[in-house]
């Protein structure tokens, strides 16, 4: 009895020592932080494991544990809550209830979840659009797209902008009382990419373009040419979200073949005909001295992966490849980014060129922040943090839309 004691115990230490991660010390509510970062990486213990003895792809478990969080669309006494669909895409409506003489704001929003998981169907998004269209007394669109591996880019650009078109019809946005002039794209992370390429697109379409008045952009991962940008090395292990499991969902997104992974995290990736992309996101110009750390800008060793991806070099993909002449079209943007994150220098990059484009720019970097933690505003895992994220959302929202 006291070996199987001693051998329990032992192995609780190891696999505490296994889940622990040193939490940065301007991190507050740190053993909350600490509980999250620890439940987020026995899923993916769970998950890989899984997967490795061909019982249920990592993905998959993921996408289960998230779907025990999903809603129905319940109104309430100040917002008609309805789900429908925009050219066969699902959204989910937010109409306030409350009477106005004149035409409503309105925000588009696109979760994230790396291309591969999630939905507005969780509790954390279906709160911030609710608190949204409550707050700024906005008619809300959340939408869905088709996630990886099952279908891989462009199918959700093609989901989302399909979406965005159909609601800024003239005839629509008259059902739902909305004023073509004050319209938002908004979305965190992956929804951030799409936002920022839908936006882009946009631009494509003169009598359309004119109803996006702004962009607000939360974490957004904007390019996967060069993973080996300072906030990916700093990162690597970082809060929630770590280097490897990003790679890993980025792959899936744009194939199901198993050496992208493996060619990303040596940065040797991309074509030999990418090499005239990678100005647009050369760190060493874009980022500001405090985030290089004195670190040297090296080149990506093109040509290391056999299989050339469409996605690699398209802009829907990756919006930080597109050229000045487009970016300096685009409306007002809000950024969010976060320091322990591996896509914060992408949001760095991306401001920096728009500015430079004259294009006016908003941009929040988190000394405290990590990726995901606008995830975190429904109880039991709420963090103060996930809620500072959405107030100032929210306060640039009303603002200035």
């Amino acid at each position: 009895m006291g070996f199987k004691a001693f051998c329990f115990a032992l192995f609780c230490i190891l696999y505490a020592s296994y889940l622990y991660k040193p939490i940065p010390g301007n991190i507050k509510e740190t053993w909350k932080v600490m509980a999250l970062d620890a439940s987020a990486k026995t899923c993916m213990l769970v998950a890989s494991f899984l997967e490795n003895i061909g019982i249920m792809r990592f993905e998959d478990f993921i996408s289960k544990i998230i779907m025990m969080d999903y809603t129905q669309s319940t109104s309430d006494e100040y917002i008609t809550v309805t789900d429908t669909t925009f050219n066969d895409v699902p959204v989910r409506l937010y109409l306030p209830k409350k009477k106005s003489e004149t035409p409503k704001r309105a925000v588009i929003y696109i979760h994230g979840g790396a291309f591969c998981l999630g939905s507005f169907k969780q509790a954390s998004y279906d709160f911030l659009n609710r608190w949204t269209a409550n707050r700024l007394d906005a008619v809300v669109v959340a939408l869905d797209y088709r996630l990886a591996p099952q279908y891989h880019f462009p199918v959700q650009f093609e989901d989302g902008l399909a979406a965005v078109k159909h609601f800024l019809q003239d005839n629509i946005l008259k059902k739902y009382g909305v004023d073509p002039n004050r319209i938002c794209i908004s979305g965190d992370s992956s929804g951030g990419t799409l936002t920022a390429a839908i936006t882009q697109e946009m631009q494509n379409y003169p009598e359309m373009k004119s109803k996006i008045k702004m962009q607000a952009l939360v974490y957004p991962g904007l390019q996967i040419i060069d993973s080996h940008l300072p906030s990916h090395l700093e990162n690597k292990h970082s809060i929630i979200l770590t280097r490897d499991i990003a790679i890993k969902f980025v792959s899936l997104y744009l194939t199901k073949d198993e050496e992208l992974p493996r060619a990303i995290e040596r940065n040797q990736h991309m074509p030999l005909e990418s090499r005239h992309l990678f100005k647009f996101t050369n760190w060493s110009t874009l980022l500001p001295e405090k985030l290089k750390k004195n670190r040297i800008y090296t080149a990506s060793v093109l040509g290391g992966y056999n299989s050339s991806l469409p996605g690699l070099m398209d802009i829907r993909a990756q919006p930080l490849l597109a050229n000045d002449s487009l970016l300096r079209t685009l409306p007002s943007t809000y950024i969010i980014t976060c320091q322990y994150d591996i896509f914060r220098d992408d949001g760095f990059m991306y401001a920096t060129r728009l500015r430079n484009l004259g294009v006016q720019v908003t941009h929040h970097n988190l000394e405290d922040g990590f990726h995901g933690a606008l995830s975190y505003m429904t109880f039991p895992f709420y963090l103060q943090l996930g809620f500072r994220i959405r107030d100032m959302y929210i306060n640039w929202l009303d603002q200035n839309l």
